[in-house]
């Protein structure tokens, strides 16, 4: 299975750690673009020079765990396509190139389903995507959520409690699981 991970699900830390932590188990391939890693690089903007710094070198661990993560298309594809928020489209692009099966997203004003099933295209949210799996494999993800909180812990030199720092993350259904 192929997902297409948009930007708003890897600029959040525990997001990302969260979902490319549940990839590194086996259970789906991520994909992203070389523009969405760029518009994570910018949003990183909004916490300063060591923010910028810390996702440049997230995004260099990215590539080198995942080398073939990164989509390429060709402008054609981009130009045939449409979604309510034109900015987006090349998100679409991206998962399609790729051969994605879907699209994890928090935005889904502008990624119909009806759009995307035009495509072969399901839209999810990484909240639900990661309490399927925990459904199916509870053991990796709870593997992945302990991770996920020690990092936390040592990064933030505070000591959080799963539910509170998941939830935190916008992902209130695998917080709950895991507590």
């Amino acid at each position: 299975m192929k997902a297409l991970l948009d930007t708003c699900v890897i600029y959040p830390t525990v997001m990302r750690q969260m979902l490319l932590g549940v990839a590194k188990q086996g259970v789906f391939t991520p994909l992203w673009s070389a523009r969405i890693i760029e518009e994570w690089q910018r949003a990183a903007v909004k916490l300063g020079p060591e923010g910028v710094a810390q996702a440049g070198a997230e995004a260099a661990m990215l590539s080198a765990n995942w080398p073939g993560a990164e989509v390429s298309y060709p402008p054609s594809l981009e130009a045939r396509l449409w979604l309510p928020d034109a900015a987006d489209v090349h998100v679409l692009a991206a998962a399609i190139a790729g051969s994605a099966d879907m699209i994890i997203t928090l935005n889904t004003k502008d990624f119909p389903r009806n759009i995307l099933a035009e495509e072969g295209l399901s839209r999810v949210d990484p909240d639900g995507f990661l309490h399927g799996i925990y459904q199916a494999q509870p053991e990796a993800v709870a593997q992945v959520g302990a991770e996920v909180l020690a990092e936390a812990n040592r990064l933030s030199g505070k000591t959080w409690e799963m539910r509170a720092l998941l939830k935190k993350a916008r992902l209130p259904r695998i917080a709950k699981a895991l507590s």
